[in-house]
């Protein structure tokens, strides 16, 4: 998959910060989180710990990728994304779309969402800029 060029027309960008839980036991991760959607469907997200991203993903309408940068590890594949990746859903439903069956999203006021997996625990949490 090309690299996004967030500079192209067609691209929203938000920023804002993130609380990450892998699993229901696991220690929260604060970063800063960037979101930006295309209006082709596209989507790109990264998560941040500075100095280091800890997680970059990306969907186009066909195909997906993500990558775990810290742990060096990376997954990509066709069509939509598997549900275990849950940072791969979160720009879709910032953008508007439901997340799959497994996942809970919940927007609340001053642009604060959550979204979480219910069988593993998973969750996101943060706000983001208009």
């Amino acid at each position: 998959m090309a690299p996004a060029n967030l500079s192209e027309p067609g691209w929203t960008i938000r920023q804002g910060q993130a609380v990450w839980r892998p699993k229901t036991e696991a220690p929260e991760i604060a970063g800063e989180l960037l979101v930006a959607t295309h209006r082709n469907g596209q989507t790109f997200l990264q998560f941040t710990k500075p100095p280091l991203p800890f997680v970059v993903a990306r969907t186009t309408t066909n195909r997906w990728h993500i990558e775990f940068v810290i742990d060096h590890r990376e997954f990509s594949g066709h069509g939509q994304p598997p549900s275990q990746f849950g940072w791969l859903h979160l720009a879709r439903c910032v953008a508007g779309s439901a997340p799959p069956a497994k996942w809970r999203w919940e927007k609340f006021p001053e642009d604060r969402w959550r979204l979480e997996n219910r069988i593993s625990g998973e969750t996101f949490e943060g706000f983001l800029t208009p």
